[in-house]
């Protein structure tokens, strides 16, 4: 529906600008070959393309970005402790979101000294502006992802090597990121989990000694988890270890 809804409106805008060339000579649309061969496009152009690449931004944002390791980590938390409901879905992308914000913010600030702010002020054009955009999020997911996920899509790609890790294109790097991604995130919710399973062992075999096989174990072991994760401080180690998985990489 929303790609639908931009389509609409981008054969809406190019009709009205036809439209409106015809009575007052203006052209919506146009395009220079530069010295060195290169196409510079018109304004209008570039904003018609700018908008519709914000349709992109919440799944470049998940798939660009340290979003996905964080926010699994914490599904996978919530899991451990057995607390379906607690914290919320929205508690955890709120704080997964201000956590990749925290992580990213020297990636993101990058981004616009070097790329969209001069473009602003009109000191580059374009092409520059939108290479000086990207490569702080290529430097970033190069920091990040493993050597075999990029050897596997490369070669599914039809790439045999690089020369070295700038020559590796977007629509190699960000599969390849997000796979890396997904490992370490379950990776990490492995660690997390197995002090909270022994406690559910101990708890079930204490309770079938007693006798007590109709009581449910879960129901038991639920506060001592809850204690266990309060007085080893444990909001603080998990989102801390997060961050400091991305920093030291």
């Amino acid at each position: 529906m929303k790609k639908a809804s931009l389509l609409v409106f981008a054969v809406a805008l190019l009709t009205h600008g036809v439209a409106f060339s015809a009575t007052s000579d203006i052209t919506l649309l146009t395009s220079q070959e530069g010295v060195d061969g290169q196409q510079t496009y018109s304004v209008s152009l570039q904003i018609l393309l700018f908008m519709s690449l914000l349709s992109m931004l919440p799944a470049a944002m998940m798939a660009m970005t340290s979003f996905t390791r964080i926010v699994i980590v914490l599904a996978i938390l919530r899991q451990a402790l057995g607390m379906m409901q607690t914290p919320s879905n929205q508690i955890i992308i709120g704080i997964a979101l201000f956590t990749t914000f925290f992580i990213m913010s020297p990636v993101f600030e990058s981004s616009f000294e070097n790329g969209i702010k001069p473009y602003m002020d009109e000191t580059i054009d374009f092409d520059r502006a939108l290479e000086e955009t990207r490569s702080p999020f290529h430097g970033f997911m190069t920091g990040q992802v493993r050597d075999s996920d990029v050897a596997l899509f490369s070669e599914m790609a039809g790439y045999e090597s690089f020369d070295s890790v700038e020559d590796i294109p977007f629509r190699v790097l960000v599969p390849a990121f997000i796979t890396s991604e997904l490992k370490t995130a379950f990776q990490i919710g492995f660690l997390i989990f197995i002090p909270f399973l022994v406690i559910d062992l101990v708890v079930s075999s204490i309770l079938m000694s007693m006798g007590m096989m109709m009581l449910s174990p879960m129901l038991i072991s639920l506060p001592f988890k809850i204690m266990l994760f309060v007085m080893v401080d444990g909001w603080t180690l998990v989102l801390g270890t997060l961050a400091a998985s991305f920093f030291v990489a």
